[in-house]
């Protein structure tokens, strides 16, 4: 990607883990560091946290839907020889828990299992896969991968990492006082008038409101950094498509999320002051809400999918050894996705608007298919003739085509009205949108766990290990999830805590594969863990990438670079560029010259 400039200020300095002695003094170093790499690396294990408490939530709705809700009158003769009726109660495996543990004892199976699949959604959308890539991965590689030595404004990064934590600490103290039952998207008027606890719902609604503060700032400090901090040489189409894809990410970020915001807002309003504004009894208009609110989250799911497609793009690269295919197309496709966002959260509300308006949002969610599927196909025609390298981080990217591709073509008969009122509110939906944003982002994130760990850490993992732990990954999501496609065309509708007898075996398949998948997350818990402690020093280059990332140290220092890099070739050029840090012999330059 770059020579470095010999007569640019040397950095004699250590790792960015490194740190003063004593444990008081290195938490306090942590804790007010402006260092972007410590601040990604502080948001990944926040994150990560944050995912397991969300998936704690759905394996609890899981195992509650292991057995439906059944009332059986039985009849047996007491002592005395008389007939007695007795009422008997199946299927309430959350309430036998719960009631375990010395909670929820004044509630029924249905407001526990509420409560789960309400805490799953709320935690995972908006703790856990919104801030996930960008906060994470993004802001620790995109400053190196322009070159920099941190992003635009440090200050108020480390700012957005305390908002962020701020707001999480809502969403558990409102789960901690009882959680809330209102689902993950606090539709009105149930939301403004149920007979919970309604400051519960309050502290839930607040905590999203305040991490959309820390989504708005982290993006608005990445669309600066790129802007005014490339290396010298770096124009926008030498950029790695990693920066394309969270540069069109920010740009959602500051546009969509302060309509979330206010209407998040109005809602707390409408809650504590009982102001008409949602809730028809009041005189307000609950679609209004909804259209508030999917105007922001339909364009919230590509801030979940464009990182991650980002992600893929780096990963196919690098291990195929190959130039990718049609760059410029896969950049101007993120910023086309990111314009198409803001056209369709109407296909949300099919059923709640009229005809007109209906025909309109589906022709414009099949727009969205075209800069979508640019992507995929170039992706393909990257790893054609490639000098492809079978290891996890592969695999993963492998992984996302495949379910991600899955996830995209079901959600024609969603966007086509005729089905769309069918498969409406169904397992259905639930299917397709866990195969979009946890079969796309979640799979692609952790393919970039794999892919810059050692960068990120400075120790190799153990490769059998994490790929045992990415196979059950693979079978364990697609048997929880393409199970549920069945579940949905037949009729089960989503968010019922109960269900007809046929629905079983189609239920206790899927619950049997989310035990898989969290067998294999936790094995990913595992590798790394002794990774940290027992892996072997990573090499600089591991993988012979020729993004500025992997000229840097590993871990890097805490300016990134000993030198200011200055770019002199393209992100891809494997055919005529050979990888900084590796052995020519390891990495050699393809017979034919490798022209483009």
């Amino acid at each position: 990607m770059s020579t470095l400039d010999a007569n640019a200020g040397h950095h004699d300095e250590g790792s960015y883990l490194s740190g003063p002695p004593g444990m008081m003094a290195r938490i306090w170093q942590w804790a007010t560091t402006v260092d972007h790499k410590k601040i990604g690396v502080m948001y990944l294990f926040a994150v990560l946290t944050m995912f397991f408490i969300g998936g704690m939530a759905a394996m609890a709705v899981r195992y509650d839907l292991l057995d439906p809700i059944r009332t059986q009158t039985v009849e047996t003769l007491n002592a005395a020889g008389d007939l007695e009726t007795t009422t008997i109660t199946t299927g309430e495996s959350l309430k036998e828990i719960m009631s375990g543990l010395g909670m929820g004892k004044d509630l029924t199976e249905s407001q526990i299992y509420n409560r789960a699949f309400t805490l799953h959604g709320a935690v995972m959308v908006f703790m856990f896969i919104v801030p996930s890539i960008p906060a994470s991965l993004g802001n620790f590689f995109l400053p190196i991968m322009l070159g920099a030595k941190d992003v635009a404004f440090p200050r108020l990064n480390l700012l957005s990492w305390y908002i962020y934590v701020f707001g999480c600490l809502f969403g558990i103290m409102s789960i901690l006082l009882g959680g809330v039952d209102t689902g993950w998207t606090f539709y009105t008027p149930y939301s403004t008038s149920t007979d919970a606890d309604h400051w519960r719902v309050v502290l839930m609604v607040m905590a999203a409101f305040i991490l959309g503060f820390s989504s708005i700032l982290t993006g608005l400090n990445f669309v600066v950094t790129v802007h005014k901090l490339r290396a010298p040489g770096m124009g926008w189409f030498d950029m790695p498509l990693m920066i394309w894809a969270l540069y069109a990410t920010s740009i959602i970020q500051v546009l969509a999320t302060p309509v979330i915001g206010i209407t998040l807002l109005l809602l707390v309003f409408e809650r504590i002051m009982h102001i008409g504004i949602f809730d028809p009894a009041m005189g307000g208009d609950p679609v209004l809400y909804q259209h508030f609110f999917w105007f922001y989250s339909h364009p919230v799911v590509y801030v979940m999918i464009l990182p991650a497609m980002g992600i893929i793009s780096e990963i196919l690269a690098v291990h195929s050894r190959k130039h990718i295919f049609g760059y410029r197309a896969i950049a101007f496709s993120s910023l086309g996705i990111a314009g198409v966002s803001f056209l369709v959260w109407g296909h949300h509300i099919f059923t709640a608007m009229g005809e007109l308006a209906a025909i309109l949002f589906s022709g414009l969610t099949f727009l969205v298919a075209i800069p979508t599927a640019i992507k995929v196909f170039n992706w393909i025609a990257t790893l054609y003739k490639g000098s492809i390298v079978i290891n996890t981080s592969m695999c993963y990217a492998l992984m996302f085509l495949f379910t991600f591709s899955i996830g995209g073509l079901t959600g024609l008969p969603l966007a086509t009205l005729a089905t769309d009122l069918h498969l409406h509110d169904s397992y259905y939906v639930v299917a397709h949108f866990h195969y979009v944003m946890m079969g796309g982002t979640v799979i692609a994130f952790m393919g970039g766990i794999h892919h810059w760990w050692p960068k990120m850490f400075g120790k190799m993992f153990n490769e059998k290990g994490a790929m045992l732990g990415m196979a059950l990954v693979f079978i364990g999501f697609n048997v929880t999830f393409f199970t549920q496609f069945f579940l949905g065309t037949q009729g089960m509708p989503r968010r019922y805590a109960n269900y007809v007898d046929e629905f079983q075996t189609l239920h206790q398949i899927s619950t049997y594969g989310s035990w898989i998948l969290l067998a294999g997350f936790l094995v990913h818990l595992v590798v790394f863990v002794v990774s940290l402690y027992a892996g072997k020093k990573a090499p600089a280059n591991p993988w012979g990438g020729l993004t500025l990332e992997w000229e840097c140290e590993s871990p890097p220092i805490e300016h990134n670079f000993h030198h200011e890099p200055i770019v002199k070739h393209g992100p891809y050029d494997f055919e005529s560029v050979v990888p900084p840090h590796c052995d020519p012999k390891e990495f050699p330059l393809p017979e034919n010259g490798g022209h483009h």
